[in-house]
């Protein structure tokens, strides 16, 4: 269209502003850890999938000694956690303007912009507190959060000027419209709409009727992603909110919880519902060493779903007798399932051995298979020439069983 010259600028604006997706991807930060959320298709996963993964953001206020601050910062920055051979962490680190002082407002976000490899996002409804925070770290882009309908022209003043995201808070969705209208008039692109509120059950529901006016109406006055911060002297609460928020339909999730244990299950139903349904997680189908392996070492072999392996992989570590693993190619699917499927069978797994060449890697001949396919078993060994050992049902029985039956 914008190489097309018989097409005026009017019409190129308005077609654009037609064929823009229904809900405007928004940009915080910068670099390798810039989030990017928002420009959704669907109400559900099944639908197709979602593509932007919600940010997660842990909440530091402005008024902590230093010493506090700094071990809460390091504390944030250390929040990564693996999973399924993935490490998945944190994204953002929110700065809240709980003293209301502008000076220290700007130190706090000096010290993060300058020790941390996190985005930012500043809180604060004051104008000139947000003002002197923003030359402290207007580089890494920072979401502006704390607009409302006293300040909202101010706030989107600022934010174009400095050409950062920002959001827009109101007791209403209508009000919540409008003040998205005035900042987008004042010449900011980048809005995220605040739904945030002490009552869970309005939340949900208001996070729902953006996203579905937006897809389903094509309402482009909240084509907004949505942050949401939660507050609970629970932390199991905490997390149990932000966990529904994130999955129905938050961009961005700030907490104040600051623990693994506790923002562990919150990045993992983040990761579960951001990946692609139609696609399993797979790990490449191989021979893994577990531990200092050798030629004695007992081969297991389980399916290439991630899940299954790092689980498999985990027990064995658990067991501390080195072993091999040989991951067969099932297409991601589990072992019951590849087994139903016909994509595990004997001759699926001496493909997978011949391919892995698992005879040249220990001297013996043996090869144990999960005990949820003992059946596999006879013909398996028919076709391999291996003796085969028939593992537990389930891998946690594994350590048990390398440490008596295997040893024995």
């Amino acid at each position: 269209m914008s190489d097309c010259p018989d097409v005026s600028e009017e019409a190129k604006r308005v077609l654009g502003a037609a064929a823009a997706p229904p809900i405007k991807l928004v940009t915080v930060g910068t670099g390798a850890k810039q989030v990017q959320v928002g420009e959704e298709n669907v109400l559900f996963r099944h639908e197709e999938k979602f593509y932007h993964p919600t940010g997660v953001a842990v909440t530091i206020h402005d008024d902590l000694s230093d010493t506090a601050f700094n071990d809460r910062l390091k504390k944030i920055n250390s929040l990564k956690i693996a999973r399924v051979g993935t490490e998945i962490e944190i994204d953002l680190v929110a700065i809240i303007n709980k003293s209301n002082n502008a000076e220290k407002f700007a130190e706090a976000a000096k010290k993060v912009c300058a020790g941390s490899h996190l985005s930012i996002i500043l809180s604060s409804s004051s104008v000139e507190n947000m003002k002197a925070a923003l030359a402290a770290c207007a580089e890494k882009r920072p979401l502006i959060h704390g607009a409302n309908a006293a300040n909202c022209e101010s706030m989107a003043a600022l934010a174009k000027e400095k050409t950062c995201p920002m959001t827009v808070t109101a007791p209403t969705l209508e009000e919540l419209a409008d003040l998205a209208v005035c900042a987008k008039k004042a010449g900011v692109e980048e809005i995220v709409l605040d739904v945030s509120g002490n009552n869970p059950k309005e939340v949900l529901q208001k996070l729902t009727r953006v996203r579905r006016a937006a897809l389903k109406k094509n309402f482009r006055a909240l084509g907004f992603p949505t942050i949401t911060f939660v507050c609970e002297e629970d932390p199991f609460q905490e997390i149990s909110l932000a966990s529904t928020y994130l999955l129905k339909y938050a961009g961005v999730v700030a907490v104040n919880a600051c623990d693994p244990w506790a923002i562990m299950p919150l990045l993992t139903a983040r990761t579960n519902i951001f990946t692609d349904p139609q696609k399993p997680i797979q790990v490449e189908p191989k021979l893994y060493a577990v531990g200092d392996a050798k030629e004695d070492a007992p081969v297991l072999f389980t399916t290439n779903f991630s899940l299954t392996y790092y689980t498999v992989k985990g027990e064995v570590e658990a067991s501390r007798i080195p072993a091999f693993i040989l991951s067969v190619d099932t297409g991601g699917t589990s072992v019951l399932t590849a087994y139903s499927g016909d994509k595990l069978n004997d001759k699926v797994v001496a493909k997978a051995m011949a391919d892995a060449k698992v005879e040249t890697k220990v001297k013996h001949r043996k090869l144990i298979i999960p005990g949820l396919v003992a059946v596999m078993s006879g013909k398996l060994q028919e076709t391999l020439g291996w003796e085969i050992l028939v593992g537990p049902r389930e891998a946690s029985g594994l350590p048990s069983y390398l440490k008596t039956v295997w040893r024995a």
